[in-house]
């Protein structure tokens, strides 16, 4: 069986993190599984982990009134989702939602915040990873955005 530090370094989040943050960030993890339809966030909630995606798909959804839930993005193996722990006042922004069963691990936000604050050389590594995350994903809302709203082009005009 595999120990929580090993399960990091096989995620390309931490790929070539130092060994010793691995360690120290290792003792702030544990493995979940969630089932379909499950939430794993909800919108306004306390935000006190975050997750590394290990198998499965989630939803990233807000819900809007006389709608529903609208998808904004699908997570997949590999990728990890909330950085609202970051963040006072650590409350989520958004669902999260099991499309199958996901396995993932949580990553406690109080215990990681304690040990950046105890090495902020460890935390500033961190934050340079999640901002590569958050700096990706709103370039990939931007391009929804310009899919969505952006004028038609006009009509191409025939030859004589």
């Amino acid at each position: 069986m595999k120990g929580m530090a090993q399960l990091l370094r096989e995620h390309p989040f931490f790929s070539g993190l130092d060994e010793d943050y691995l360690e120290l960030l290792a003792g702030c993890g544990e493995n979940r599984i969630y089932n379909t339809g499950d939430y794993i966030a909800r919108e306004n909630d306390p935000a006190d982990h975050f997750f590394v995606i290990r198998d499965g798909q989630v939803a990233v959804e807000s819900y809007l009134p006389n709608y529903g839930a609208l998808c904004l993005q699908t997570l997949h193996k590999g990728d990890i989702f909330g950085w609202s722990w970051l963040f006072p006042p650590y409350l989520w922004t958004f669902d999260a939602r099991a499309m199958n069963e996901v396995h993932v691990i949580c990553l406690n936000g109080k215990c990681l915040r304690e040990k950046c604050k105890t090495d902020p050389k460890m935390g500033y590594e961190l934050m340079q990873r999640f901002a590569r995350i958050i700096t990706d994903r709103l370039h990939a809302t931007r391009m929804q955005l310009m899919d969505v709203y952006s004028p038609q082009p006009p009509p191409l005009e025939r030859s004589r």
